[in-house]
């Protein structure tokens, strides 16, 4: 793990790895695997493992665990260096390459996986007898409340990230826009 002691004597660089690894823990994911992600989008070149281990404090064999994560998320690449047989690796600098490649990430680990396991207990809810419709209507409601939201998440992800950022720019002007939600006037 990595240690800083001191973290208002930290550098800049230091806090924002030790604050992106702590937000990674409070999505879920592994606070190394965060840390070095936050090292890896830092660094203005390729590091190899050994590198990443010895500035993070994170023994070799977590390092090496966290970067295949990483690989498997598409949030990092290896790159080759001149000279070097190590591997390196560089980060996704794109912020909103990230946010588009972590959503699609959940999707697929998370999402998907949910719908197709609440589909299969509302079929066999359907074909169970004594089973109480209130529980069988939130089980439907339950699924059709994730199909839609996935459905949404696919066009969301589908929209020009340039188109994507004025969207989410504009905020809660688009419902005045639209004219839907918000306060209304007397």
């Amino acid at each position: 793990m990595t240690e800083f002691t001191d973290i208002a004597k930290n550098s800049s660089k230091e806090k924002f790895i030790l604050y992106w690894g702590d937000m990674g823990s409070q999505w879920g994911v592994n606070r190394s695997v965060a840390q070095i992600h936050a090292l890896l989008y830092l660094s203005a070149a390729p590091l190899n493992a050994e590198h990443i281990s010895e500035e993070l404090g994170i023994a070799r064999s977590n390092v090496s665990n966290s970067l295949k994560e990483l690989v498997g998320w598409r949030l990092i690449q290896r790159v080759p260096v001149a000279g070097d047989r190590r591997e390196h690796f560089v980060a996704e600098t794109d912020v909103w390459e990230m946010a588009l490649l972590i959503a699609r990430g959940r999707k697929e680990r998370e999402i998907d996986p949910a719908i197709r396991a609440i589909e299969i207990c509302v079929d066999q809810a359907r074909g169970e007898t004594g089973i109480d419709p209130v529980a069988l209507k939130r089980m439907q409601e339950m699924h059709d409340f994730l199909t839609t939201a996935d459905r949404w998440s696919a066009q969301m992800l589908s929209v020009p990230k340039s188109k994507l950022a004025t969207l989410m720019k504009m905020g809660d002007k688009i419902f005045s826009l639209l004219k839907i939600g918000g306060k209304s006037k007397k």
